[in-house]
């Protein structure tokens, strides 16, 4: 009788540890803004509602060293029930995550898509513009001009630097509002000669 109770309260135990879910999210940022943008407030919201805490994160390069995702891993202190699942996502999506990040329960491998909002690329052009563009470029300014005309106010810029390109990240409501925002801009830029844009959620 003793050692069925003993394996009841062990086995209840063991299901209680090491619950953890992956908030994959479709946003190419750093991982220091990462930490801002994402894990502290999330960790601030798991531990205020007693869910569990942010346990680390990590970044996807892709082939070309440009970022594919980031990940979140949170682990929880119970089990994970729909209400806390939708409070996770809600609360994440209200962090600005993207369209195509997913949260990944690693128990059972279920994958539930989430994300609000849309992102755009600029890819500039990095070997064929001239010297003279190159000398007085300034990617940052660039990117916080853009980022006005779009309607973007945090200061977080996200871009990478590849071998024949750098690339700019912007997020918001619409891929093709934002786009239209900056089309005469982009038009007229020295910089975004022979540049491209791409919609990355």
């Amino acid at each position: 009788m003793i050692k069925k109770i003993w394996d009841a309260l062990f086995t209840k135990s063991e299901l209680l540890q090491d619950i953890y879910l992956i908030a994959q999210l479709n946003d190419k940022v750093m991982p220091i803004d990462r930490g801002e943008i994402y894990e502290d407030p999330l960790d601030s919201f798991l531990k205020l509602n007693f869910y569990g805490e942010v346990t680390g994160g990590g970044t996807q390069l892709t082939v070309n060293n440009e970022i594919a995702y980031c990940d979140v891993e949170i682990k929880l202190n119970k089990e994970p029930t729909g209400l806390i699942i939708s409070d996770i996502i809600r609360k994440i999506e209200n962090l600005g995550a993207p369209k195509g990040s997913k949260l990944i329960i690693e128990k059972t491998g279920e994958k539930i898509p989430f994300g609000k909002l849309e992102g755009l690329a600029i890819y500039l052009d990095g070997i064929n513009l001239s010297d003279e563009v190159y000398k007085n470029s300034d990617t940052e300014a660039l990117a916080l001009n853009i980022r006005k005309l779009i309607g973007i106010n945090d200061d977080i810029i996200r871009y990478s630097q590849g071998n024949t390109e750098t690339a700019l990240y912007f997020y918001s409501t619409s891929f093709e509002d934002m786009k239209s925002k900056i089309s005469n801009f982009i038009a007229t830029e020295p910089e975004c000669e022979n540049s491209r844009i791409v919609q990355i959620a």
